[in-house]
């Protein structure tokens, strides 16, 4: 910024804002006093004309965050699909080796139901392991 284009007025502050300005203004990044409080009169006239922004602040942010959303919820959908692929390949497989009742699989389903409600979808192979051994 060129120094010419500035333009120099009186200042009436009371002498704890500018000691606070002392303190602060290189904390701040800024080079001068000068440039802080410029800063700030910057930061605070944002502040009061947010009101008048809103109309166009809102509908862009929403906007935004709908783009977001659905790309998530497409990467979401595309993960859910694979795996429940590669689940329903695990219960084929399961299905084809080992032998079991009608009344052993109804039985598991209201158990597992209950533990994932229980565990709130925190499941684990180890606890599965450790209950069908006896052991958990």
């Amino acid at each position: 910024m060129a120094f010419q284009n500035k333009e120099k007025f009186a200042l009436w502050a009371y002498p704890e804002t500018m000691e606070k300005v002392r303190k602060t203004y290189k904390d701040a990044d800024c080079r001068s006093q000068s440039e802080f409080i410029e800063q700030a009169i910057n930061f605070y006239w944002g502040h009061l004309s947010a009101d008048e922004n809103t109309n166009y602040l809102a509908p862009a942010i929403q906007s935004s965050l709908n783009a977001t959303l659905n790309g998530m919820e497409n990467r979401l959908s595309r993960l859910l699909f694979k795996l429940a692929v590669e689940m329903s390949m695990t219960m084929h497989i399961m299905a084809w080796q080992f032998d079991v009742t009608e009344e052993n699989i109804q039985a598991l389903k209201g158990y597992c139901v209950e533990e994932v409600k229980r565990l709130n979808g925190k499941i684990s192979f180890e606890k599965a392991f450790q209950h069908q051994k006896g052991s958990g």
